[in-house]
């Protein structure tokens, strides 16, 4: 996997790389909103059994034992009423004696109202369960001539039953009402349920780390840096895949090695020739054929050049703190100096971690191209979607959109949209690409405002 795939994987860079790139990220609705990252997925398969758990456990004892706690207590509550009534209604039990039973034996502070009329039962808003088991015991106690209140006051509910000329006026302490076993069992269950998710979401940390430690080491490895002392850790099948990482990036530095030393050993045994061709050359009297040669020898020159280029890419150059900037002003004067026309602004100061000779072939090849192809050469940079933006843009012909991509292919020139005389060899996008990637960017062409080419090269930050 290229260093820009791997920048695609990462949570919230697909929208950000998609928007660079001129292309909409289409997502499946699901995926929109279940969360990018491996933590926060793993967090989420953590919770929806456990919050589906506690919903069923929660019904289960609401529907069961809270419900039938209630109305066994209502039960009893409408039995001491009906008790209390019949003692009122006994002549030889005064009514302050009944009344001072009630409070001590039931806990029911009672009084009697006289010529007061039965008000209407007051009823929470949205329902309660205490309130309809209540009523319905009382109904089936006392039938329709009573009226509760489990609104108005905070500790009691209020009982009246209408006596005919009289009414009874009864406040009985919610307790009477309520099971403590329903807090006992919402603490038992909030508390169990923290302590699970916090000890599971702890282990799951430090199992997610070694999977960011993996792909950080990938990363770094496609952008040609690495993470020193990285070593295989977590379970057993991550550990598989970062021994195998640690493998196959040995196997790709040594060739890596070899491919550069055979290198260095083909520009030594090419351009010695070429140096005695040229040499001798010089020495021999001018004429067409003479002429005719040396230019081929300067072609085979430059030939050879930007092939070395192309299969060195950028050797064993590190990221440093870079003014970009700075850097492109730079780039810009070389090129000026080769006769190009060119306006460049820079938006803000911007200083990020790059390979300065890779920006500088890469932004040299495009501007070379701008140039040669298009005349006059527009440059901006400035932050764009999470990263840095530079926009290279002519005024030439430019290139169909079907054989963008064509371009980038190793040795391929467009003859029909390109010069045919310019003697390039068609590796300056192909290098340009490779040195954007390897800092875990891209590169693509789109059609400029001016009508020519625009190349739109994406630098993360």
């Amino acid at each position: 996997m290229s260093a820009y795939e791997e920048q695609i994987e990462r949570p919230g860079r697909l929208e950000e790389l998609s928007a660079s790139l001129g292309r909409p990220a289409r997502l499946p609705p699901l995926k929109r909103l279940l969360p990018r990252g491996f933590m926060g997925r793993s967090v989420l398969i953590l919770l929806l059994p456990l919050v589906l758990l506690q919903v069923i456990a929660t019904w289960v004892f609401y529907d069961r034992h809270y419900d039938n706690t209630t109305w066994r207590l209502a039960q009893g509550l409408a039995g001491d009423v009906e008790v209390t009534l019949l003692l009122l209604d006994d002549p030889a039990m005064p009514q302050a004696r009944v009344l001072d039973m009630a409070q001590d034996i039931f806990w029911m502070r009672g009084r009697i109202l006289p010529d007061t009329e039965l008000g209407e039962s007051v009823a929470p808003r949205f329902g309660s369960i205490l309130h309809e088991r209540l009523q319905a015991a009382l109904m089936e106690r006392l039938g329709p001539r009573f009226a509760i209140d489990t609104v108005s006051l905070e500790k009691e509910v209020v009982v009246e039953v209408d006596l005919g000329e009289d009414l009874l006026h009864l406040e009985v302490n919610r307790k009477r009402l309520f099971s403590v076993t329903t807090y006992i069992f919402l603490a038992w269950m909030i508390g169990s349920s923290v302590v699970l998710f916090v000890v599971a979401f702890l282990f799951l940390r430090i199992q997610v780390r070694a999977i960011s430690r993996l792909a950080k080491a990938a990363e770094l490895f496609g952008k040609g840096l690495d993470l020193p002392h990285y070593r295989p850790e977590g379970a057993d099948e991550v550990r598989q895949a970062a021994t195998a990482f640690i493998q196959m990036r040995e196997r790709i530095k040594r060739q890596l090695e070899q491919r550069t030393a055979m290198l260095a050993g083909v520009s030594h045994d090419l351009r010695t020739p070429l140096t005695r061709m040229k040499l001798e050359l010089a020495m021999l009297r001018d004429s067409p054929e003479i002429d005719s040669l040396k230019q081929d020898v300067g072609q085979m020159e430059r030939m050879i050049e930007g092939y070395l280029a192309f299969a060195r890419g950028e050797g064993r150059e590190e990221a440093k703190p870079t003014d970009l900037g700075d850097l492109l002003r730079r780039i810009v004067a070389d090129a000026e100096r080769g006769g190009a026309q060119i306006d460049l602004h820079i938006e803000q100061p911007l200083v990020l971690d790059l390979r300065r000779e890779g920006i500088r072939r890469a932004v040299g090849n495009l501007i070379a191209n701008a140039h040669r192809y298009g005349g006059a050469v527009s440059v901006r940079v400035g932050r764009r979607r999470g990263g840095v933006e530079i926009l290279v843009d002519d005024t030439g012909p430019g290139i169909p959109e079907a054989q963008r991509e064509e371009v980038f292919k190793p040795f391929v020139r467009l003859e029909e949209s390109r010069n045919p005389d310019t003697g390039g060899t068609g590796l300056g996008l192909t290098i340009a690409r490779d040195v954007a990637r390897s800092h875990g960017g891209e590169l693509t062409l789109h059609d400029a405002p001016t009508g020519g080419l625009r190349a739109r090269l994406w630098l993360p930050l």
